[in-house]
């Protein structure tokens, strides 16, 4: 799932099919209730808010300059990345998230909505965090901190294979961007769809 260092810089498939995604939701998510769908591509984070009839407002959509590949380029240098760049890029990326959130409370999204993502790199991420594989899964804070801990632990030295965590600078950078998004949005827990293919 989470490739190894170097990466392209190049965006590829990274568009949000919301209509897809709901279509794809509705049999595992309350179907008035309005939530958000989050997606983490190479280049940009998109943050897309459903209301209660299942629609995306026109313009509702929040893009995050913030991606796996983009975030790694600007801070890591190795598949593993030091303490020293996990906390450079951490203070980067919460001034990001900080202006997303601002976007999302000025549009008038509640903070106790529920966040929903069928992105394959956040399921791999909840099954590396403990989550058992299955139609709908949910990853809690708790358990994405718990993981990010193990993720520290190796970058100062604990070896990888045991902690069960690959060495991935795309995986590294996938869980950074969750827990930044996760602790300063903010939201408790995120609902997982798995998507019959990946992108």
């Amino acid at each position: 799932m989470f490739a190894r260092y170097p990466l392209p810089a190049t965006d590829g498939a990274t568009a949000l099919d919301t209509a897809c995604d709901l279509q794809l939701l509705q049999t595992h998510c309350e179907p008035w209730r309005p939530l958000t769908l989050l997606y983490v591509g190479p280049e940009r984070t998109l943050i897309v808010p459903v209301d209660a009839a299942g629609a995306a407002p026109h313009g509702a959509a929040i893009t995050l300059a913030l991606g796996t590949h983009r975030t790694a380029r600007a801070f890591f240098r190795r598949d593993v990345p030091t303490p020293l760049e996990l906390e450079n890029a951490i203070a980067s990326v919460e001034d990001e998230v900080y202006l997303a959130h601002r976007q999302y409370v000025v549009q008038g999204h509640a903070s106790g909505r529920a966040w929903w993502s069928t992105d394959p790199h956040l399921v791999a991420v909840a099954e590396l965090a403990g989550v058992p594989r299955a139609p709908a899964m949910l990853l809690t804070l708790e358990a994405m901190e718990r993981l990010f801990q193990r993720l520290a632990a190796v970058s100062e030295g604990r070896p990888a294979a045991s902690e069960g965590l690959p060495e991935s600078v795309e995986f590294a950078t996938t869980l950074l961007l969750l827990r930044e998004l996760m602790h300063h949005m903010p939201f408790a827990e995120l609902h997982l769809v798995g998507r019959q293919s990946t992108v």
